[in-house]
């Protein structure tokens, strides 16, 4: 925990903030998160606290569910998009979107030296995965001016332009949620947690 004091020698900064992030049920949260969170709680048989602590700003659930979707709906396979979400959220230290992406990459049949690879920010054994990892990382390094080289690479294991700009759409979907979760330090659910 953050031991930075603050004025007057208040609680820990980091304990405020925790504080300021609630745990919201459909009855508590604000009218426009409500709906949303019910449809969570019937697609995965219960509510993450994130979603829970992020339902305090229904603009913010609602455009990060909105960009899932958009992101789901990509020319890119589901496992390299599961690459680029999890190449986001272990730079990030999202602990929740590691364990719930972990998961997501076991019912895509993926095996546990990728998923392992992928937590550990290793290179992976498939090129045409690396490459999308690879990628990933030199438009984040970058802020998307990727060195010609760098693109280069990326198309040269079968990824296309619409593939590098759907690449920009999961870093910016996924960079949205794991800052929030941060911000809000949404616990690990223990649903999440064997994952």
């Amino acid at each position: 925990m953050l031991s930075i004091l603050g004025p007057a020698g208040r609680a820990p900064v980091r304990a405020r903030v925790s504080a300021t992030f609630v745990d919201h049920t459909p009855d508590t949260a604000p009218t426009g998160s409500r709906r949303l969170m019910e449809a969570t709680t019937r697609h995965l048989g219960f509510l993450p606290s994130a979603t829970a602590r992020l339902a305090g700003s229904p603009q913010l659930l609602e455009g990060f569910q909105k960009l899932t979707a958009l992101f789901d709906g990509t020319t890119l396979d589901p496992v390299a998009r599961e690459v680029v979400v999890m190449t986001v959220v272990t730079r990030n230290e999202c602990h929740i979107c590691v364990a719930m992406h972990s998961g997501k990459l076991r019912k895509l049949g993926a095996d546990g030296e990728l998923i392992a690879a992928l937590s550990e920010q290793r290179t992976l054994a498939d090129q045409r995965l690396e490459a999308v990892r690879q990628f990933t990382l030199a438009v984040l390094a970058s802020a998307g001016d990727v060195a010609d080289a760098d693109l280069d690479a990326f198309l040269a294991h079968g990824h296309t332009a619409r593939n590098a700009l759907e690449v920009v759409l999961g870093i910016g979907t996924y960079t949205l949620s794991t800052l929030a979760n941060r911000l809000t330090r949404a616990p690990l659910d223990p649903q999440l947690a064997a994952l």
